[in-house]
């Protein structure tokens, strides 16, 4: 059975026996002794940091985000934004913003980390749900009926291996289904130590050649969309990740806000 982990210790203990010989002062014969030695590691637990999806080694700023504690944990999620839409009567896919930094990081597609410093790569899945469509209480058309979210161009990197990398979805992920828990990446027995980065989209600079989704967020008359939260740098849409609205839904020139659970759990 699964169970989503708040966290889990562990420690390497290896024990060993330390043979000496104690000659004694006797004519006839000698003796000896044997005593125990015990020699304990403690497992490599990472540093904590957040790392450049694209570059993994280095560490970046993407500000501040809910994480998890303990071995396996989750130590960064995006803040999905959709900002700076024009409303439409039709059918539209809105491409959310993409990730930016803090510290002159170049934008990133949004991504996950997730570190795994158990010992022995135990496996574990991460799941996403929805909780809620996206709403707005103190507006006459307080909720987006028929929205939909949905993430695409899924990838990992890491310091590790490849061999070690864990499994992400091909496939375009919909969450078509309010409360359902959608798979987004799978580690199995003997995969998914160390820190990983699942990313959804790309930049041009990234290492494995993937063909990038970002491009400069501009305004209808040319003007670049900035962000004040970060030190007013350019916008990025990601065409990875969208929301998309039906046309006949309707809505008004407000922000609306959905909730998004994020599931790292253990193999069984």
């Amino acid at each position: 059975m699964k169970q989503t982990l708040t966290h889990l210790l562990g420690c390497l203990v290896l024990g060993s026996v330390l043979c000496a010989a104690l000659p004694v002062s006797a004519q006839a014969e000698t003796s000896s002794t044997a005593g125990n030695g015990h020699v304990r590691f403690a497992g490599d637990e990472g540093d904590g940091l957040v790392k450049d999806p694209e570059h993994p080694d280095t560490p970046v700023d993407p500000g501040e985000s809910p994480r998890t504690n303990g071995d396996l944990r989750i130590e960064f999620v995006p803040q999905l934004s959709f900002s700076a839409n024009r409303l439409s009567s039709k059918d539209t896919s809105y491409p959310v913003n993409a990730q930016l930094f803090h510290d002159g990081t170049a934008a990133r597609g949004n991504f996950i980390q997730i570190s795994d410093y158990r010992g022995g790569a135990l496996g574990w899945t991460l799941q996403l749900r929805q909780e809620m469509q996206f709403y707005n209480p103190d507006t006459p058309n307080r909720q987006l009926d028929g929205a939909v979210l949905s993430l695409d161009q899924a990838w990992t990197n890491s310091a590790q291996t490849a061999v070690q990398a864990p499994v992400v979805s091909k496939e375009v992920i919909h969450l078509d289904n309010i409360g359902s828990t959608y798979n987004l990446a799978e580690a199995a027995v003997g995969t998914g130590s160390g820190t990983w980065s699942i990313s959804f989209g790309a930049s041009a600079e990234n290492p494995l050649g993937l063909t990038s989704t970002l491009t400069p967020k501009i305004t209808e008359d040319g003007q670049p969309v900035v962000d004040a939260a970060y030190e007013n740098q350019q916008v990025y849409e990601n065409s990875a990740i969208k929301l998309s609205i039906p046309g006949a839904t309707k809505k008004d020139p407000v922000t609306y806000t959905t909730v998004l659970t994020w599931i790292l759990a253990e193999l069984p």
